[in-house]
């Protein structure tokens, strides 16, 4: 499983998980169904149906999609996804992170597993109509990712927003139709962002004369290292001061910020790598960091067509 590894490590070295949450991710880490039912069964009679329980009950149905059990992944992303539904009668979707992380992996499970059973319709309709209920809330970025997965790649790439800018000027997709593009989704505070621009770098180099363009969108979060609630001169200070720290080698190129363009992307994780091609069509569309190896296989791929 993707979280096993952590779990295991946090158990051998004798660190303390706290929370219904983390009880039920190291009994699933172990392959403990049971164990992590059981934990959920105590919290439920004990506290009742919170945020949080959706959120740990979630993880049940994120495991069995991890394990391809995607009938079980099914049962319970649905059983969670019914919950919630009944707890947001009462509550706001955003009043609560555990919540909307899972209402959103419930969501998400439902889709990817209905896709690896052959019915990516289904998924897509499910998706869509996720996003017609919840995308004014903070789950708009993960399930246009979701949808995007499924849908984006083949398609003409949307048209990216500039709030701010940072670097050099920015130039619409429409104009670089005839040269592929590598779009680098990152934020100020993602760690696999920092270790891809080294990398980012280098393909732009070697790719340079072959016509690739590179173009880093950003976006505003509201808080920076130092400062929990910062202003949005504040954050675009420091989202700077960023940029020039690890960013170095990509400083002449354009980084739109802007919230809209990781909304249209569904840029929930980043960093989030989309690749152009001369048709202005998303060739390649990669939530999360990919090896010097993989990125250029893949611009390689789009150079040959």
């Amino acid at each position: 499983m993707r979280f096993r590894a952590v779990a295991l490590s946090l158990v051998l070295t004798g660190v303390s998980w706290a929370g219904i949450v983390d009880d039920v991710r190291i009994a699933l880490s172990r392959n403990n169904y049971s164990t992590a039912e059981s934990e959920l069964n105590a919290y439920r009679s004990s506290r009742g149906v919170t945020g949080e329980y959706l959120d740990a009950y979630s993880w049940l149905a994120r495991a069995a999609l991890d394990q391809q059990q995607y009938d079980q992944a099914l049962l319970y992303a649905k059983q969670t996804r019914s919950l919630a539904v009944e707890y947001l009668k009462q509550h706001a979707l955003d009043s609560d992170p555990h919540l909307a992380l899972g209402l959103g992996a419930a969501i998400e499970v439902q889709s990817q597993a209905l896709a690896a059973r052959g019915q990516r319709p289904q998924a897509v309709a499910l998706l869509q109509s996720a996003l017609q209920t919840y995308g004014g809330t903070s789950l708009r970025e993960r399930l246009q990712k979701n949808l995007n997965l499924l849908s984006l790649q083949g398609h003409p790439a949307p048209a990216l927003k500039s709030d701010e800018l940072l670097g050099a000027k920015a130039v619409p997709l429409a104009q670089l139709k005839g040269s592929p593009v590598l779009l680098f989704f990152w934020a100020h505070w993602c760690g696999d962002c920092k270790a891809d621009a080294p990398i980012i770098t280098q393909l732009r180099s070697e790719f340079a004369s072959k016509g690739l363009t590179v173009i880093a969108p950003t976006r505003l979060y509201g808080y920076t290292a130092q400062i929990e609630h910062a202003s949005p001169s504040d954050e675009m200070m420091y989202v700077d001061a960023v940029r020039h720290r690890f960013y170095s080698g990509l400083l002449d190129i354009p980084m739109p910020v802007s919230k809209h363009n990781f909304e249209t992307y569904g840029a929930s994780t980043t960093p989030t790598l989309v690749l152009l091609d001369k048709a202005g069509k998303v060739a390649m569309y990669h939530p999360g960091a990919m090896s010097y190896g993989e990125l250029r296989g893949e611009i390689e791929k789009v150079m040959a067509r």
